[in-house]
This record gives C-alpha cells, sequence and structure tokens, in this order.
C-alpha cells in the first residue's frame, strides 16, 4: 500500500519553479531515500508532504487523507525538516513535555522514553542552548517519535552526530522500520542512503526520479 502520494505536483514561489511535475509514492513500511543537491527541491518536497508548504497546483495524499483538503496537516506523522528549533533556555524534557502538552496523546513516562531512545538523559537539566549541534538533533528525534507516528519524516537527521552517534541512530531507524514504519529520509551522505533506504528517487532542479 502507498502511504504517500504525490500526484503532479507543482510549486511555483516568486516566479521561480521550485518543484516540476512530481509525481511519486512512498510505500507503507519501507525506508525512502532523497538525495539530490542543496536547492534541488527535496526539502520543499518534504515541506508540502507535511502541510507546511501549499503546492502551486497537483495534489498530495497521505494515508488517504489529501493535504490541504481532508487534512490541514497529517495526522500521525513524527517530523525533522531543517533546524529543529525549541526553547533555548528550557532543558530537553520541559521542552517535549510543552510539545506533548500540545495533543495530550502521550504522558511524562513516553516523553522521557523517547529521550532515553535516542541517547538523551531526560533528568539533564541543562538548557537546550547549551546542547551541542549532535545533542539538539538527537532531542529532534526524541520529538519526532515521541508520540509513535506512523510515518517519520526527517532532513538530514545525522547531522552533528558523531560516528558512534550515526550508528546508533541507524540501528534505531531499522528497528523503527520492523515495527512496520515508514520513514523518508533526506540524506548528503551516501553510506546513510545506502545502508538504510530500500528505494531512493534524487532531485535535480525541481525535477524527481527514481534511481533504486
Amino acid at each position: 500500500m502507498n502511504i504517500i502520494e504525490v500526484n503532479d505536483v507543482n510549486l511555483t514561489l516568486t516566479k521561480t519553479d521550485i518543484l516540476k511535475h512530481i509525481n511519486v509514492t512512498f510505500e507503507e513500511g519501507k525506508i525512502h531515500g532523497l538525495i539530490g543537491r542543496n536547492g534541488s527541491g527535496k526539502t520543499m518536497l518534504m515541506k508540502c508532504i507535511c502541510g507546511f508548504v501549499k503546492p502551486t497546483s497537483g495534489e498530495i495524499a497521505v494515508d488517504g487523507k489529501r493535504v490541504g483538503k481532508d487534512v490541514d496537516f497529517p495526522d500521525d506523522m513524527g517530523i525533522i525538516i531543517e533546524t529543529p528549533g525549541f526553547i533555548p533556555y528550557y532543558s530537553g524534557y520541559k521542552n517535549l513535555k510543552l510539545l506533548a502538552g500540545l495533543k495530550n496523546k502521550i504522558g511524562k513516562e513516553q516523553v522521557r522514553e523517547s529521550m532515553k531512545q535516542v541517547g538523551l538523559d531526560p533528568d539533564l537539566r541543562r538548557h537546550v542552548r547549551k546542547y551541542s549541534l549532535g545533542m539538539r538533533q538527537r532531542l529532534g528525534l526524541a520529538q519526532a517519535i515521541m508520540e509513535n507516528p506512523k510515518i517519520l519524516i526527517l532532513d538530514e537527521p545525522f547531522n552533528g552526530l558523531d560516528k558512534d552517534g550515526v550508528k546508533e541512530m541507524r540501528e534505531y531507524l531499522l528497528s523503527y522500520k520492523e515495527q512496520g514504519k515508514t520513514i523518508l529520509i533526506c540524506s548528503h551522505s551516501a553510506e546513510d542512503i545506502e545502508v538504510l533506504c530500500e528505494t531512493v528517487h534524487e532531485m535535480d532542479k525541481g525535477v524527481i526520479e527514481m534511481i533504486k
């Protein structure tokens, strides 16, 4: 079953064509990769799938619901796009607890567990502004997974992680897939894509092509 369907999507911003006739589907229960140079349209396509940006034309359906028509934002989706933003003078745990309160789907224990899963200590009182880039990236992933979504949309999730951190995150994402989850990942690392992804699409100048 295709859990994400993108049908003839075009996006024009300030008279520039960002996405051009994008037709692509992503099957449920797999890890899918997006590659391409900076400015190729990868991040903007992810933003359209998440409902953050409305395409100029075309249609996107996630889990059978049309984004921008049936739902403003897809349900059951965890997201990291660009640098995750947090309140700098709160701890990591307090940031996630505030975010969890928006939907009230999970409690304190699920927040704590999500932090532990990505290698962060929920009892660490250090403010996020004093986190390293790698710690911020782990916190972003904890935010994405804490409500146990069916779909993960991850834009460069390994930025700032050291070699051991990358290995841990790869293992986590593979285990997440084994639970039947769907992951769409964008990475500059050919090794990440090779190790993780069952399908790979390349974007260039707003056009998409399947290469694996």
